[in-house]
C-alpha cells in the first residue's frame, strides 16, 4: 500500500527526489501544489515537473481516506467522520471561534489510555495513523472550505482528538514540523496545541524538541486516589512523576502549559478539589499555568458520570481565582450533535455491528 505524500516534510521530499536524480529545489514546487495551491490530484500538479510527478505517483497517493458521515452543529462546528483504507474510522472537527478556525486532529485508531469518563476509549487502540493522515485531516477540511467559496482557512489546530498523541510521538511530530512550515500551511506555533494524557518521559522529549507549540497536560483529579480513579494511567505515572515533567517543560522553554480538568458531578468538582488543586500547582508554577475548566460531555455508556451543575462550575472558577490561580471555563462546541470525542466513532460502529448481527440471524 502506498503512503501519504502529506506525510513528508519538506526536507525529507527534498532529499527523496535528489536520491532519484531530481533536484533537491522541485520540493517547493510540489508543496507549493499541495499546501498553497491545495490541489486534490497528481494531474492538477502542474507547475511541478512532469517527470518529478511521475515518481511521486508511482510511490504515493494523495488521498488515504473519504468522508463516511459527518455532522453539522447549529454553532457551526462539523464533526467529520472520515473511513481509512483500510475501513477503521477516526474523527476531526471543525470549530468557529471569534479568533478563527479551529481543527482537531485524531492521532491513532482508538485509545489504550482508558480514560473511565472518555468516549475515545470505548475502543482499544488498532494502530497508529501516520503523519500523512494526520496531515490529510487538516487537507480534507480545508478543502471542504475551499469548495464553500468564503475565502476561510484553518488558523488553529488542537490534537486532541481520539488517541494518546505522545503514544505516537514521532508520527506527531512529523505533523506538526509539516503544518507549521512557512512554505506550507504556514500555522504558527502558537496556534498548535497538542494534549497528552501525561505520558512524563514524552512531556520531557517534547520540551526537548525544536517544535515550539502549545502543550495542555489532562490532569482531571488533583490527587493521585481519585485521579487513579477515574484515570487508569495514573497507576503507572502518579502525579508526582508528573508534576515533575511539567516542571521540567516550564524550566526548559518557559512557555505557558494548560492544564485541563474536566468537571464530573460529584466527583472532582467540590471545592475542595479547587483547593487542592490550587495547592498542587503552588505558587512557583502559577506564572506559567492555566487551568481549563471542561464541562463534561455525557457519553452513554460512561453513565456514572454527570456534567457538573453550573453553579459548582461556577464556584470551582471562584476558589481557584482566588488562590491566584489562572483559569478559563472551556467554550462549548457542537453540543447538538455528538460532542465528546469518539462518540460518532463509536455509535457509527456500533450501529454497523448490530446490522451485521441482525443480518446473520
Amino acid at each position: 500500500m502506498k503512503d501519504s505524500l502529506y506525510g513528508l516534510t519538506l526536507d525529507r521530499l527534498a532529499a527523496w527526489l535528489e536520491e532519484r536524480g531530481q533536484k533537491k529545489s522541485r520540493a517547493s514546487a510540489v508543496w507549493e501544489a499541495l499546501y498553497r495551491r491545495r490541489v486534490t490530484s497528481y494531474e492538477q500538479m502542474t507547475e511541478a515537473r512532469p517527470e518529478c510527478v511521475a515518481l511521486l505517483e508511482d510511490q504515493y497517493v494523495i488521498h488515504t481516506m473519504t468522508e463516511h458521515t459527518r455532522q453539522e452543529s447549529a454553532d457551526g462546528t462539523v464533526k467529520y467522520l472520515f473511513k481509512l483504507r483500510d475501513g477503521n474510522l477516526i474523527e476531526t472537527v471543525l470549530m468557529r471561534h471569534k479568533f478563527g478556525l479551529s481543527v482537531c486532529v485524531t492521532t491513532q485508531v482508538g485509545c489504550n489510555i482508558g480514560c473511565s469518563f472518555c468516549a475515545s476509549g470505548l475502543l482499544a487502540k488498532s494502530r497508529d495513523l501516520s503523519a500523512g493522515e494526520i496531515v490529510e485531516q487538516i487537507m480534507n477540511v480545508q478543502h471542504d472550505l475551499d469548495r464553500a467559496g468564503q475565502g476561510e482557512r484553518v488558523t488553529h489546530i488542537v490534537v486532541m482528538g481520539i488517541g494518546e498523541p505522545f503514544d505516537n510521538y514521532d508520527n506527531m511530530a512529523d505533523f506538526i514540523r509539516i503544518v507549521k512550515d512557512p512554505k506550507g500551511l504556514a500555522i504558527g506555533p502558537r496556534h498548535i496545541t497538542v494534549s497528552t494524557s501525561g505520558l512524563a518521559g514524552k512531556i520531557r522529549e517534547f520540551a526537548d524538541s525544536d517544535l515550539q507549540v502549545n502543550l495542555a497536560v489532562s490532569l482531571h483529579a488533583p490527587n493521585n486516589e481519585l485521579r487513579t480513579r477515574i484515570m487508569k494511567i495514573n497507576r503507572a505515572i502518579p502525579i508526582e512523576k508528573l508534576m515533575e515533567s511539567i516542571d521540567y517543560y516550564l524550566e526548559r522553554t518557559n512557555r505557558r502549559l494548560t492544564i485541563e480538568y474536566i468537571l464530573l458531578k460529584d466527583v472532582n468538582d467540590r471545592r475542595e478539589h479547587a483547593l487542592e488543586l490550587a495547592e498542587l500547582i503552588g505558587e512557583k508554577r502559577r506564572p506559567l499555568v492555566n487551568v481549563n475548566l471542561i464541562p463534561y460531555n455525557p457519553v452513554d455508556e460512561h453513565s456514572q458520570y454527570q456534567r457538573s451543575e453550573q453553579e459548582s462550575i461556577r464556584a470551582f472558577y471562584d476558589a481557584l481565582k482566588k488562590q491566584g490561580v489562572s483559569c478559563s471555563v472551556r467554550l462549548e462546541h457542537g453540543t447538538d450533535i455528538d460532542a465528546a470525542c469518539g462518540q460518532l466513532r463509536s455509535k457509527q460502529i456500533r450501529a454497523s455491528r448490530d446490522e451485521a448481527k441482525a443480518a446473520s440471524v
